[in-house]
């Protein structure tokens, strides 16, 4: 079964983190089993100095993961001359939910909102958001895609529902 991945994208300060959150708890409260990934544009690190996973990180091993009775984390190093991975290569490392919401990844294919805040409206960049299929936003937009109002999470999770053809397992 090929794995359903949805976006929310947006500039900077638009509200993407607390709208994948809120829609994360919506979600899973309806009963689907929602994983996510969010892109970092800095060094994201998990592991702290001084702990035994970091001294086998900084030691040189390719992989370290931590593991306890209530989780698990896997850091991968990817070497400088490697570059980024693609939204595609990530997806197939992620267990098999009902939905993988996306946080950022503004020029990927898949399906995405793009959330749109008054106060944020400064903080447009450059880099073009690919596959917009509906707008999350706190005011007007002219458009002839969907514009949902970016505080009801209920409403843009049945958006989503709808247009991935969600069913609960």
């Amino acid at each position: 079964m090929k794995q359903k991945v949805f976006g929310i994208s947006g500039w900077k300060n638009s509200g993407k983190t607390t709208l994948t959150s809120a829609l994360i708890r919506e979600l899973s409260a309806r009963g689907y089993r929602v994983s996510s990934v969010k892109h970092a544009h800095h060094n994201v690190d998990v592991d702290q100095q001084g702990t035994d996973s970091y001294k086998h990180r900084v030691a040189g091993a390719s992989e370290v993961m931590l593991a306890s009775s209530k989780r698990f984390a896997l850091m991968h190093e990817i070497a400088e001359e490697d570059g980024e991975f693609e939204l595609g290569e990530l997806l197939e490392k992620m267990s098999e939910v009902d939905l993988i919401l996306v946080e950022g990844f503004k020029s990927s294919e898949i399906p995405k909102i793009q959330t749109i805040r008054q106060v944020s409206l400064g903080n447009s960049g450059k880099e073009p958001i690919n596959n917009i299929v509906a707008y999350a936003t706190d005011m007007p937009k002219e458009t002839e895609l969907p514009v949902l109002d970016v505080d009801n999470v209920s409403l843009i999770a049945d958006f989503i529902i709808d247009y991935m053809d969600l069913y609960v397992s």
